[in-house]
């Protein structure tokens, strides 16, 4: 009889982990090799080479016009850097960081006298249950939990991400 609860009991555990719906995605599909962010048009491309794989409405920094240049500006930067981080536990689902600031973005900061700021993420929703409606975050793109759940197996660390005005 104890066999018999054994066995049920590693087929039960079995079928519940199969069913169940984590947040770590695989991808099978084409290398993504750059992503573009398009500020104005609030867009986010993941592509291969010069092919859109798949595309993404965005939500930016609460004050989205022109390039982040000190810590709380609430502007999402722009210009060209990399995916160097991520981050499976983030308080907004997951996360993968981006490369800012670079050299210029301190030597400009440090001119004015401020921090650059960091930390710029493009991440999930900062409530799991309601979608946001307007840009919000502090410099960060932000797509739905489900979308960076995709997001996050497709990109790797190293890949460019060129964010346009």
């Amino acid at each position: 009889m104890k066999r018999r609860n054994l066995i049920l009991g590693s087929a039960a555990v079995a079928t519940l982990g199969a069913c169940s719906d984590s947040k770590f995605k695989t991808y099978r599909g084409p290398e993504v090799t750059g992503v573009v962010v398009n500020k104005g048009e609030r867009k986010m491309y993941l592509l291969n080479d010069d092919r859109v794989l798949k595309d993404y409405d965005i939500k930016l920094g609460f004050a989205p016009e022109g390039h982040k240049q000190i810590e709380g500006d609430g502007k999402t930067p722009e210009g060209l850097y990399r995916i160097d981080r991520r981050n499976p536990n983030s308080r907004f689902h997951l996360s993968l960081g981006i490369s800012y600031p670079n050299a210029e973005d301190i030597r400009v900061a440090q001119e004015m006298g401020k921090s650059p700021g960091g930390e710029i993420f493009i991440h999930g929703q900062r409530h799991p249950m309601r979608l946001d409606k307007d840009d919000w975050t502090w410099g960060c793109i932000a797509v739905s939990n489900k979308e960076i759940e995709k997001i996050y197996a497709m990109i790797k660390d190293g890949v460019p991400i060129a964010i346009n005005a």
